[in-house]
């Protein structure tokens, strides 16, 4: 039952890879850094470790997943999202379900923040250089 289970698993991330898009993308990146971060972190320094760990891998993994100008908000929505599923998993269904909560937060977090950050990528601000015209002496009438 293992092994066909697991082949289903592997066969649904690895679809995920082919097709994925943008916040699939995110969202994948910050759920396995908040299930490794967590099993780091629950290998060096129990139940707050594997918190800890998770809210950093969850960080990471949304970081290094997203776009340039969405960076910030994946970090934090990883970050967050792996350390809360990390200790609501962690009270639920002991390490396995602190690894289960930090890895579907991680994800979640990730793609949440990914969907709320605005697009930085135009930079459509209507500033225009002004280093030409800087020092020009105006025309004034007296």
């Amino acid at each position: 039952m293992r092994k066909p289970l697991s082949a289903l698993a592997f066969t649904i991330l690895a679809s995920q890879y082919a097709i994925a898009g943008e916040t699939t993308t995110t969202a994948i990146g910050g759920g396995v850094g908040g299930a490794l971060g967590s099993v780091v972190g629950q290998a060096i320094g129990g139940n707050t470790g594997a918190a800890i760990g998770a809210g950093v891998g969850g960080a990471a993994g949304g970081a290094m997943t997203a776009k340039d100008g969405k960076k910030t908000e994946a970090a934090l929505g990883g970050g967050l999202g792996a350390a809360g599923g990390q200790v609501i998993g962690n009270k639920v269904g002991g390490s396995t379900g602190g690894l289960i909560g930090a890895g579907v937060g991680g994800a979640a977090g990730s793609a949440i923040g990914n969907n709320l950050a605005k697009d930085d990528d135009h930079h459509s601000d209507n500033r225009k250089a002004n280093y030409k015209r800087k020092h020009k002496h105006k025309h004034r009438d007296d």
